[in-house]
């Protein structure tokens, strides 16, 4: 998801990056329960009060063949986001943490505390439609082999978003960053990042299916354990699946139930910006070096050195000759991740 998506840089210089332990995350999270419902939808939120009040309407208008229960996370929200959710939805079971816990982590206190056959991850930005979680659902009650469903995703009516892509890996990302994979989407070697010869309109298999709606198998959650929350935000489902593909389950995009996708989960600024440009590329390296080992964490750092120098300076040029405040601070964000590369330091 783009950075937009992922309002979590509040509290980034106070995350500590330690490794959640596996062992524990299988021994909290039983297989099943004594409860039968079908989905216990969560949704975590930072300071998203209005769209977050569309995104719960629309799970509980929209959501009618199936059983389910409501989780929002709140990850100390200061514009009456959870206040709102006690007045309009007193159904919603309401976790409030008194800082920012970061993605991985406030995801994990709604699956604890679930207890339906699957759990359903839903980004406070978007809008069921036609009963996407039943139909999500169905599918996978269809495939019992499937641990993972993600559903098409709709930037508005002409268009759908590219969710669903390939594991992270130097090639995937130099690909990515080089420009290559736009300049040649049909190719199946240089899209094969996010898969961009591939329309969403055709049921697929993929590496990794977006975190903004991932329906996942409780038996799955229990088998490989919950998210890593050495992750604060970005890179986390893609290791999930990653643990899921290594534990034989199958991850699937199914066009049989949409979403629409608002794009409107952060006040974006420049600082905000930065720390999250930065955050991307160190959970890739986090990434890279738990699941790829030493030598595809020293290349992919060896490829963001450059990638970073090169838009620095080129991002520098462009915002003088054109007067561009945005594209300074594009070039701000390049350095802020070069100093990360090289020194350690990260944005306050």
């Amino acid at each position: 998801m783009g950075l937009q998506n992922h309002p979590y840089s509040a509290s980034l210089a106070e995350h500590n990056g330690s490794t959640q332990k596996s062992p524990r995350q299988r021994q909290t999270f039983p297989a099943a329960r004594a409860s039968e419902l079908d989905v216990s939808v969560v949704v975590v939120s930072w300071n998203t009060c209005d769209i977050l009040r569309g995104c719960l309407r629309s799970i509980f208008k929209q959501t009618r063949e199936v059983s389910f229960e409501v989780f929002v996370v709140d990850n100390n929200s200061h514009d009456k986001s959870a206040e709102m959710v006690r007045a309009e939805f007193p159904d919603v079971k309401l976790i409030v943490n008194a800082e920012n816990r970061g993605f991985a982590a406030a995801c994990n206190q709604g699956m604890r505390a679930a207890s339906a056959r699957f759990t359903l991850l839903l980004n406070p930005d978007t809008i069921i439609l036609n009963d996407a979680i039943s139909r999500c659902v169905q599918y996978a009650n269809l495939h019992p082999d499937v641990g993972v469903v993600g559903c098409q995703v709709l930037e508005d009516e002409h268009r759908i978003s590219p969710t669903g892509f390939s594991f992270p890996s130097p090639l995937n990302v130099f690909l990515a960053l080089s420009g290559l994979s736009r300049a040649f989407p049909r190719s199946r070697l240089f899209g094969r990042p996010e898969l961009s010869w591939w329309d969403r309109m055709t049921e697929q298999d993929v590496d990794v299916v977006t975190g903004m709606f991932m329906l996942v198998r409780r038996e799955a959650i229990a088998q490989v354990g919950l998210m890593d929350e050495a992750y604060f935000v970005y890179s986390e489902e893609a290791d999930w699946c990653y643990r899921f593909a290594q534990a034989g389950w199958r991850r699937v995009f199914t066009p049989c139930a949409q979403i629409i996708h608002l794009d409107g989960g952060a006040k974006s600024t420049s600082q905000v910006s930065t720390k999250m440009f930065v955050q991307m590329q160190k959970s890739a390296m986090i990434y890279h070096r738990k699941n790829l080992g030493l030598a595809a964490w020293f290349l992919l750092k060896w490829i963001y050195v450059g990638s970073n120098s090169v838009r620095m300076v080129m991002w520098l040029i462009l915002s003088v000759v054109n007067h561009d405040l945005k594209t300074r601070h594009k070039s701000a964000a390049a350095r802020a991740a070069l100093l990360y590369h090289l020194f350690g330091l990260e944005p306050r």
